[in-house]
Parts: C-alpha cells; sequence; structure tokens
C-alpha cells in the first residue's frame, strides 16, 4: 500500500491509500484511535478494517491525525481531528468524483469522529463503529442518524463499558426505518486482544451483507 502525504487543514496529513482497479469503485475512509494514547493509522484493528475494504474493491484510506506520525499540526481533542477526516474524505473523493458510494470506519476515538463525519457527509452510504466511547463522549448528534452501519463492542471491554454502548444502539434503533446492527464479542476488550479474527469475520459479515443488497437493487 502506497504511502502518501496530502494537505489537510493544520498541514499535511501521512496515510496509507489502496486505490481499486475497479471503475467508479466504492470509497471508504478509515480513522485511528485516540492520538494521545498511541493511536495511529498502523493500529491492528485499523489495519484488519483497511484490508476489509481492499480486499472488496473499494479504494481506501486511512491516516495518521495532526500530529500523529509525519502529519503536522497538533491534537486538538477532536475538533481538528474533525477537520481532518472531513480533508482525507475529500482528498480520496478527487480520484473518483462518480463513486457510487462512500464508508467511514473508524475504532474507539476514530469511532467518534467518525460518527461525526458520517452527520456532515450526506454521500457516507454506511459506517463501521468498532468499540465507540459512549462513556468518554456525546454522541447526542446522532439525531437522528443518516446511515444504517454496525457497532461492533467487546463484552469484557475495560475502556468502555458494554451498557454505555448498548444504551447507544438502543437509542439510534429506535429511530424508524433504519438498521444499525450491533454485535458483542464476547470476552473481547477493549482492543480486541486475542479476539480480533472474530471481529475481523463480525466486519467482513456485515461488509458482504450490504453489498449484496446493493447489488439487487
Amino acid at each position: 500500500m502506497p504511502d502518501v502525504i496530502f494537505g489537510g487543514p493544520a498541514g499535511r496529513l501521512e496515510g496509507r491509500f489502496h486505490k481499486s482497479d475497479q471503475p467508479n469503485a466504492p470509497l471508504a475512509v478509515v480513522l485511528h484511535p485516540h492520538p494521545q494514547f498511541g493511536g495511529t493509522m498502523n493500529n491492528r484493528i485499523v489495519y484488519q478494517l483497511f484490508h476489509a475494504f481492499v480486499d472488496r474493491n473499494f479504494s481506501v484510506l486511512r491516516f495518521n491525525f495532526r500530529g500523529v506520525g509525519r502529519s503536522q499540526g497538533a491534537f486538538d481533542h477532536g475538533i481538528g481531528e474533525l477537520s481532518d477526516a472531513a480533508a482525507s474524505l475529500d482528498w480520496l473523493q478527487s480520484f473518483n468524483n462518480n463513486a457510487v458510494y462512500c464508508w467511514v470506519a473508524g475504532f474507539s476515538f476514530g469511532a467518534w469522529i467518525g460518527m461525526q463525519l458520517l452527520m456532515r457527509r450526506p454521500e457516507i452510504y454506511g459506517f463501521l463503529s468498532i468499540a465507540p466511547p459512549a462513556n468518554m463522549y456525546d454522541f447526542a448528534f446522532l439525531a437522528p442518524c443518516p446511515s444504517a452501519g454496525l457497532i461492533l463492542h467487546g463484552r469484557s471491554d475495560q475502556v468502555v463499558p458494554e451498557n454505555d454502548v448498548a444504551k447507544l444502539h438502543e437509542r439510534l434503533s429506535a429511530q424508524r426505518g433504519l438498521d444499525i446492527r450491533y454485535r458483542e464479542i464476547e470476552g473481547a476488550n477493549h482492543f480486541f486482544d486475542g479476539h480480533i479474527d472474530e471481529m475481523t469475520k463480525e466486519v467482513e459479515d456485515y461488509l458482504d451483507m450490504r453489498l449484496k443488497e446493493l447489488n439487487q437493487t
């Protein structure tokens, strides 16, 4: 996967990019966990999400938020990071303005940023939200949530209690006409140690289901 550097609101952003050979390929942006706690685009969960899209012929970008790796700028408590995510989607779309649809995926802090991006970009068709930190950040902006997606959580998460994520899912699921899928992995902690394969399978199964539905319409 080639290294790329592209412009962001606070300077250059460093990423890894896979360009699909498929004409008008769908697009996906993958967002990493908290920069102040070691989160980077090379996080293994981010890596698995990235390759789940690659294997399904998406053009996919993962990148380092401002202040991480070779990305310029400094941590901005989510405000600047949301701008980084928007810039990354703009950059990705510059390669294919005719993409049939876009997805956003994120892990932990990246899941929170991804859900905010979802609210601001109507072209985003679906989302993957892995261990969203519902106990740390306010998700009330999802009123209503504009797209269907998957929320995936570990039942032994020591950082984000299962109950907080279940309540988030319950609130989103109360919205009519929108299927928010919720899956829990027994025994998995926040980082899915020892359960990466199970996490990956849940993600792949969900993507395959959604893509099959699209192909039937």
